[in-house]
């Protein structure tokens, strides 16, 4: 960027409708509205009520965010928004707000990869220089990124079948906890025996970065089975214990994996962590210390940043503003959406194109 502009962000990704402003580098308001009671029933996100609900809280999200600022919109430089990859609907109700309120005031509108925005984060917050390696681990992503500029990206691994986040929903859902996954797997697994089961670590036995899940979630589900058959249900301690083995079978994996994207990663200025699931205390201890073993800086943002919000689009989209310019009111919203466009689809493709 040539200069420190102010840019209003929306993120409406996913089950979060979310607003900020950003200058430079400095959020001036970040305003999230969570959806999480509204799919507590159904045992996770349902697009429809999704993108129901993002309508429904947009325009008071864009209101509060520009009241925290302390500005208004004829005091935005630009505006940004998630063009996706999500679900659909509420990419829509996103892109179709900030082309409304770009239309009505002049003001540039970007469209921003909501992935971009999470790989971008580490700049917002510690200002780290190009380029630089980072592991973004979500929901519905976890990949091995290089980072050379605001889109310039160089996928070196990502799952084959589920991510992690992902995962850790599953595995709530097998064993009674509460959505979100992440949060209840962890604390369960606080007073959990992670060595009592031998959950396997896939795909450490083949080169490369790429990884995989959905084996770790079944070997989980036999496990339970188990338990059930033979003692009639399960104990506190069973849960605790299985939660427990689950998330020391995810964190070795990412290790590893990292280890050997660190080793084929020459001079980066740091290797940072992003994503929803690097709110996890446990992997990013761990690998704060293969970074420190790596002789690199290790950086992992707030807590607050992790998960899905506007403050990474505003900032994503300004320095794709001063990069690659505005874009138009054809500006379209994307369920799929690759960063490395040159990367073949780990995930497979189909009429949409290439999922990740």
């Amino acid at each position: 960027m040539n200069r420190d502009i102010t840019v209003l962000g929306l993120e409406s990704s996913c089950d979060d409708t979310a607003a900020a402003v950003v200058r430079g580098r400095k959020i001036m308001s970040s305003v999230v509205a969570d959806q999480t009671a509204l799919h507590a029933a159904y045992g996770g996100v349902v697009p429809e009520i999704a993108a129901r609900a993002h309508a429904e809280k947009l325009d008071l999200c864009v209101e509060r965010a520009l009241i925290e600022a302390e500005t208004s919109l004829s005091e935005i430089d630009a505006i940004a928004v998630t063009a996706g990859p999500g679900l659909i609907g509420g990419v829509l109700s996103g892109v179709m707000m900030a082309k409304g309120l770009s239309a009505a005031t002049g003001k540039p509108l970007v469209g921003v990869n909501h992935l971009a925005g999470h790989a971008l984060t580490p700049r917002l917050t510690d200002g780290l220089d190009y380029p630089y390696l980072i592991l973004l681990v979500s929901g519905g992503h976890c990949q091995f990124l290089r980072v050379d500029g605001p889109m310039a990206f160089t996928r070196l691994g990502s799952t084959i079948d589920d991510a992690p986040g992902e995962a850790f929903d599953k595995t709530a859902r097998l064993l009674g906890l509460p959505q979100p996954g992440g949060p209840s797997v962890e604390r369960s697994a606080l007073t959990g025996n992670e060595k009592r089961f031998a959950f396997p670590r896939p795909l450490l036995d083949r080169p490369g970065c790429d990884l995989s899940f959905s084996g770790l979630k079944t070997a989980l589900l036999r496990q339970r089975d188990q338990l059930v058959s033979e003692h009639g249900g399960l104990h506190p301690q069973d849960i605790s214990d299985m939660c427990a083995g689950f998330q020391a079978a995810v964190r070795d994996v990412l290790v590893e994996k990292s280890k050997r994207a660190l080793r084929d990663s020459d001079g980066i200025t740091g290797f940072a962590l992003a994503g929803g699931v690097a709110a996890n205390t446990q992997l990013r201890a761990a690998l704060e210390t293969i970074s420190s073993d790596h002789g690199v800086v290790f950086v992992a943002p707030p807590l607050a940043l992790c998960t899905d919000n506007a403050a990474m689009i505003a900032f994503a989209g300004a320095e794709k503003y001063g990069e690659d310019g505005a874009d138009d009111l054809t500006l379209s919203a994307r369920p799929r959406w690759p960063l490395d466009k040159k990367a073949p689809a780990a995930l497979g493709s189909g009429k949409n194109g290439a999922k990740a």
